[in-house]
């Protein structure tokens, strides 16, 4: 018995009366879950057995361990009468990028890792290619996350803080970042040097002091 059928039963319930599938779906679902499947598969086919019973959305994830995207994709499946055609999506090429995929991948981009759970605090394409194949079963390559990411004026680059002007030092080579120059604070008595003129002098030779 699988991880889902010990949170909610499915697959010997009797519904007299489904809200979305025909007899013959119903009996098809749930004869399919005596077969060896993939934990993925058997999470879909649980989803339209509960969707069919009348089960929420919000009920299902929380018993399923589903992602809301996952349970809602299933849940449109069974509504609009195509359950018995629930092997023709393989696992990981469902369909293409729409609006949504597009809406959660921005949401991502701009949020932190670490709020998912991850150790590191800047997202990749990678990561983020990663993260959307586990929320949405499509498999889309780092590269054309960037591409995406592009086309809504994003990056994953982070943006600098402040303008940075480097001067190359040519004697040695390096280079040196305006910003990190501290100006050294003058005191008051710092800002004139007093000239103490000998008292010995007499008033001529204060004249030849001045032509000279």
């Amino acid at each position: 018995m699988s991880r889902h059928e010990d949170k909610i039963d499915t697959g010997n319930q009797q519904v007299d009366n489904g809200k979305f599938l025909t007899p013959f779906q119903r009996k098809l679902l749930q004869k399919s879950l005596q077969t060896d499947l993939t934990e993925s598969y058997r999470q879909r086919i649980h989803i339209m057995l509960l969707a069919d019973e009348g089960k929420t959305q919000a009920l299902i994830c929380r018993n399923l361990g589903c992602c809301p995207a996952t349970a809602r994709h299933w849940m449109h499946i069974a509504r609009s009468g195509m359950a018995h055609q629930w092997q023709d999506c393989p696992i990981g090429r469902r369909k293409s990028i729409n609006d949504q995929y597009l809406e959660r991948l921005k949401e991502l981009v701009t949020s932190s890792p670490c709020d998912f759970g991850y150790s590191f605090r800047q997202w990749s394409a990678t990561w983020l290619s990663r993260h959307l194949a586990k929320e949405f079963d499509i498999e889309v390559t780092p590269q054309h996350i960037s591409r995406l990411l592009k086309q809504v004026g994003l990056s994953t680059r982070p943006k600098p803080e402040r303008t940075q002007v480097h001067v190359l030092d040519g004697a040695s080579g390096s280079q040196i970042m305006i910003h990190d120059l501290k100006s050294a604070p003058l005191s008051d008595s710092a800002e004139f040097l007093p000239i103490n003129f000998p008292t010995s002098l007499s008033n001529s030779n204060v004249h030849e002091t001045k032509f000279i």
